[in-house]
């Protein structure tokens, strides 16, 4: 069957870098982090808009949202780290840096977030303190691209243009390891369980025991690649950069299972949900686009249609038209067209987003 992706639009430049919540009663959520300077809230399985962060005045470059989709946070050009009430969109803590945000990281609890910025500095911030900086780390010789909590909150791992990754032990305040690259790391994500680090750099994805930091494989990829995500169950990982296609390739062999275009200009950021039934991708040419995970299964916006589902449908003149013309084929995996109704639960509705949807921010369903 055909990969037939969702498109998010909305955004009027390119999306950098995207962010699953965890599982929640609500679902799951996403937002995303755009040169436009405006974050944007969706439901994660569907891509609808909940709502829009307004209050930077810059580039967006880094965003993230806590396990319960409660709170969020962004890092932009204006030179401030913001965490958001997710429920309200309101403003909560502005973080004063000295040079631009590129990355930020809520730890599990939610008690802190992890900024990496220009500045070369990776720095912790205590949100029950008002938003006080209590950790910093110095030591990259670039700016930071990336940085995470990891080995349950005892430890922060960050990378940098200065073509190097360094674990820092929280307790001392301390390096305690580095591992250099031929050249610079674009993405690094932390395996659901928190055992495996996927690394990207020039065209290789690689993966790293936690615990270690030993490597535990690296695969080249046909083009330069900008970010990779390792599915749940660690059985496949994903990856996208400069060619415009996005790539599945099997963990455990190595091997290649797929290809496929979709964007219209280099990924950016490409990212499992919680649940691994789909991840989603963020691109310069300034849209999300959510892809199946196993194509031709009915999930979310996705029905799989067989033809004597057709012949129900036609004779009973049902609602079935919402769905595209390609669900006319027999076995298609056909988006369904939304409602965009409102989301009756917390910790988000079109009720309490911050500013009214437009037009242009509504999820289209495309067939690339």
């Amino acid at each position: 069957m055909k990969q037939i992706p969702l498109t998010c639009s909305g955004h009027t430049r390119p999306v950098v870098h995207l962010d699953f919540s965890g599982l929640t009663e609500c679902g799951y959520f996403l937002i995303s982090a755009c040169k436009d300077g405006k974050p944007m809230l969706r439901m994660g399985d569907t891509g609808d808009w909940v709502g829009t962060f307004e209050g930077h005045k810059g580039a967006v470059w880094g965003v993230a949202l806590n396990e319960s989709a409660t709170l969020a946070a962004s890092g932009a050009a204006d030179f401030t780290g913001k965490i958001w009430n997710a429920v309200t969109g309101e403003e909560v803590h502005s973080l004063q840096h000295n040079h631009i945000v590129k990355t930020v990281a809520f730890s599990h609890d939610s008690q802190y977030l992890v900024t990496g910025s220009n500045e070369k500095l990776v720095r912790v911030f205590d949100l029950n303190s008002e938003g006080k900086a209590l950790e910093s780390y110095a030591g990259h010789a670039g700016a930071v691209k990336r940085a995470l909590f990891c080995r349950n909150e005892k430890c922060v791992i960050s990378c940098a243009d200065d073509k190097s990754m360094r674990l820092w032990d929280r307790g001392t305040g301390q390096e305690v390891s580095r591992v250099e690259f031929s050249s610079h790391p674009n993405g690094l994500e932390l395996s659901k369980d928190g055992s495996i680090l996927t690394v990207t750099y020039g065209n290789c994805t690689a993966f790293y025991d936690m615990e270690t930091l030993t490597q535990l494989k690296e695969i080249t990829i046909p083009t330069r690649v900008s970010s990779a995500s390792l599915h749940p169950d660690k059985h496949i990982f994903v990856c996208g950069g400069e060619d415009f296609k996005m790539y599945k390739y099997d963990y455990i062999t190595g091997n290649e299972i797929e290809s496929f275009k979709g964007h219209f200009g280099p990924v950016h950021s490409v990212s499992f949900s919680p649940d691994g039934e789909l991840y989603a991708s963020g691109s310069e040419d300034g849209t999300l686009r959510l892809w199946q995970t196993t194509v031709g299964k009915t999930y979310g916006l996705w029905k799989c249609t067989e033809p004597t589902d057709l012949n129900n449908s036609t004779s009973n003149n049902s609602a079935a038209n919402n769905t595209t013309a390609n669900s006319a084929v027999s076995g298609v995996v056909a988006p369904v067209t939304p409602n965009n109704a409102a989301v009756s639960c917390p910790p988000v509705s079109s009720a309490t987003a911050p500013v009214t949807p437009t037009p242009s921010a509504n999820r289209e369903v495309t067939a690339n």
